[in-house]
């Protein structure tokens, strides 16, 4: 699955309202400044990959290399 910045800022905030949290309280909750959920939310290109898994495991997931061979797998799976 390819991820977009779209995509990322999307399951945050999908995520982020599910628990019902306002981007303060979930902030405050996931350790980062209320600028960094912001900008994730927002689709914002120029982020820290440390903030943003920091974020991510709030819901159990993180962002992590992967390589184009492995995509390829996930993607166009041969039966």
């Amino acid at each position: 699955m390819h991820i977009t910045m779209k995509t990322l800022a999307n399951f945050v905030k999908e995520k982020r309202n599910e628990v019902k949290l306002t981007q303060e309280a979930f902030a405050e909750r996931a350790g980062v400044a209320l600028t960094v959920v912001r900008k994730i939310e927002q689709g914002k290109e120029n982020l820290n990959l440390g903030k943003v898994n920091q974020v991510l495991k709030m819901f159990g997931h993180t962002l992590a290399p992967v390589s184009a061979r492995e995509l390829l797998k996930i993607d166009n799976p041969i039966e």
